[in-house]
């Protein structure tokens, strides 16, 4: 089921003091974006946002889980929490958890671009066969 349109809405709006940020269409919601990286995830009109080792315990002491859906008869986990409910009428303590997902994001992809940068270890060879003359 896609966003709809009433609470895309008020996402728009909830996210208006973070700046910058945009809601676009995949999956069967939106991600929500800002600076090219996606912090955020929208699914059946509930915001999901990126936590980590950091974070995540700040969502969990709210009660709140992890997305999770099923692919290949097996349940997938993802780094996106839902966003507790008393947040949504709470604006400026909700762009404080937003600016900290962004920042989570930001970790994420600074150790997805260090992994892949970083060097692949070197095959041991087997050493030339000397030369019968």
């Amino acid at each position: 089921m896609a966003t709809s349109p009433g609470f895309q809405a008020f996402l728009e709006e909830l996210f208006a003091p973070v700046g910058g940020v945009s809601l676009r269409p995949m999956f069967s919601g939106h991600g929500v974006f800002r600076d090219g990286l996606m912090f955020g995830l929208v699914i059946r009109d509930v915001l999901y946002l990126k936590a980590d080792e950091a974070t995540e315990p700040a969502f969990a002491a709210e009660g709140s889980a992890p997305f999770t859906y099923t692919a290949r008869g097996r349940e997938v986990r993802t780094s996106h929490w839902r966003v507790p409910e008393r947040l949504l009428d709470e604006p400026d303590e909700f762009a404080e958890w937003a600016r900290t997902a962004v920042a989570a994001a930001r970790r994420a992809e600074t150790a997805k671009s260090l992994k892949a940068t970083k060097p692949a270890p070197k095959r041991k060879t087997a050493a030339p066969k000397a030369r019968r003359g």
